[in-house]
């Protein structure tokens, strides 16, 4: 009689049952670690459009940009040279609002008119996860302390400076 080379089907689904036992290990730390991910990513962000909306206020003289969109601009735009409507200050792709599983948006505070000039005096800027628990756990914001502060329990909405500073998240 011929002998047969090759696995047995009781081989095979051990093999496969212990990829799968593999799986179900990795793939949860593999989820935390991307969440972990975008959130120093957000941190990074908000802190970039902090050091920007101080950039912008030293360099325009109207106080704090109102929008992300005033801090950022096109690369057609900035080849253009920057102005306060496209200060060129953030990247195009957090100007848009959306970066790393986080939205991220900035808001003008305090408004004070100077003659026919209204300078804003103060600015709010928020990250909030696209979708709680995947892309992200916690909520981000600084205003112009530049203390990021942080919510773990939903989106914004409480004043910023009302909740914990994110110190436990570098410099």
């Amino acid at each position: 009689m011929k002998k047969q080379k090759g696995f047995s089907l009781i081989e095979l689904l051990i093999v496969v049952a212990i990829i799968l036992i593999i799986a179900a290990i990795a793939i949860p730390n593999l989820l935390r670690s991307k969440i972990a991910a975008n959130e120093s990513s957000a941190v990074g962000s908000v802190r970039t459009i902090v050091t920007s909306q101080v950039t912008y206020s030293s360099s325009w003289g109207t106080g704090y940009a109102t929008s992300l969109g005033a801090l950022g601009g096109t690369p057609a735009a900035c080849a253009a040279g920057a102005t306060a409507v496209n200060a060129c200050l953030i990247d195009p792709i957090l100007s848009l609002g959306s970066k790393s599983g986080y939205n991220f948006a900035t808001t003008a505070t305090l408004p004070q008119v100077v003659g026919a000039v209204t300078v804003q005096n103060g600015f709010e800027t928020t990250g909030d996860p696209v979708a709680r628990g995947t892309t992200g756990q916690r909520s981000f914001c600084a205003d112009q302390s530049g203390v990021i502060h942080f919510d773990p329990a939903a989106n914004i909405g409480a004043a910023c400076s009302t909740l914990p500073a994110a110190q436990v998240l570098g410099n």
